[in-house]
């Protein structure tokens, strides 16, 4: 378990090149010009007991120079959120990026059956891209809480005739939604560009060794046991450092087996074994993950919180509520959004980003 983090506080909302400040006062997220921060909050944390405290940026670029463990961690911590974030598959993080939803299940919370022949769920993911989707991602496996497990078989009948029917005639970038190893090596045969695994590669003993073969960027998302067990009364010490630790561990994990910084990207995973007040506090506080140095990616949408909050019980009515979260995460600068309603984001990331240019 570390015991500093820093997150990033303040963000300014200027057009690129019109922040009129020295480089040692602000913090820029991966040296880009239009994520901006103006402070730091240091956490420290150990054994029943924890601080927080807000730094200027100078304060926190001086805790550099400790000649002690926590001097080293704050340098690794200001070297990652200063790394730049490269393209994603070709695409570039210049500006928020919408990942469509395909889900090609029966049983998927939101949308299940509703596109489970090949047929739909293209026509579904060719809709999205017309939307603005600038990645769709494919699912054959739903990991709704309380979900049974899909075999392979039955996963690889799902996904397959999809990704070979996208392959070609979209210009959007395919990603796979899966746990297992063979139906990630099949899709990067087919020739999806991502794969997203909601384990974070710790589902299938295989799927790290597969994900280093096929070169392809992977999606690290939190998640607190299975999807059967998951919402059993999870519990954190604090949720937002727990859930950092793990991912570290994780993205670390993957750079020992060969897999670079550069081809991963970190999901905290809202809803996959966390209260309504654990989904809240992790979008409160997620510009903490671009301390890990890597693209950062929300998928609150439609999501149960959402219902608990509003009364929305039919998922279909949790639009307005899933662009308030996917917009608090885009103003602390997340990469992508993970969502169903590919138009409406579309419409409310232009009026997000006109109106944070404008000044």
């Amino acid at each position: 378990m570390s015991n500093i983090y820093l997150r990033p506080l303040g963000r300014i909302t200027r057009p690129p090149g019109h922040i009129n400040a020295a480089p040692d006062k602000v913090l820029r997220i991966a040296e880009r010009e239009d994520v901006v921060f103006s402070a730091v909050e240091m956490i420290q944390r150990g054994e029943g007991w924890s601080d927080r405290r807000v730094l200027a940026l100078d304060e926190a670029r001086a805790l550099q120079a400790k000649p002690d463990a926590s001097g080293a961690r704050c340098k690794t911590l200001l070297a990652r959120l200063a790394l730049p974030r490269g393209p994603i598959a070709g695409l570039p993080l210049d500006r928020p990026r919408i990942m469509g939803i395909v889900n090609v299940t029966p049983d998927s919370f939101s949308d299940g059956g509703n596109f489970v022949t090949a047929e739909a769920a293209i026509g579904h993911a060719l809709k999205l891209e017309d939307e603005g989707a600038d990645i769709l991602d494919i699912g054959g496996e739903s990991t709704r809480p309380g979900a049974a497990d899909v075999s392979l078989d039955d996963e690889l009948r799902r996904v397959m005739p999809v990704i070979e029917g996208l392959v070609g005639r979209t210009r959007a970038r395919i990603s796979i939604d899966t746990r297992k190893a063979e139906v990630m090596r099949r899709a990067a045969l087919a020739g999806v560009h991502i794969i997203n695994d909601v384990s974070a590669l710790q589902h299938d003993a295989m799927g790290m060794r597969v994900a280093v073969q096929t070169r392809l960027p992977v999606i690290l998302m939190h998640a607190l046991g299975d999807p059967r067990t998951m919402q059993r009364d999870p519990r954190y010490d604090n949720v937002l450092l727990d859930v950092f630790d793990v991912l570290e561990a994780r993205v670390e994990a993957c750079v020992r087996a060969g897999i670079s910084r550069e081809r991963l990207i970190v999901d905290p995973g809202i809803g996959f074994g966390k209260t309504a007040q654990h989904n809240l506090e992790l979008i409160s506080g997620l510009s903490l993950f671009h301390a890990l140095g890597t693209p950062l990616l929300l998928g609150a949408s439609r999501k149960s919180f959402i219902g608990s909050l509003t009364g929305a019980v039919d998922p279909a009515e949790r639009v307005p509520g899933s662009l308030a979260a996917g917009l608090a995460g885009v103003m602390q600068g997340a990469h992508i959004l993970r969502v169903h309603d590919v138009a409406a984001t579309r419409q409310a990331l232009t009026i997000w980003e006109a109106t944070t240019r404008a000044g």
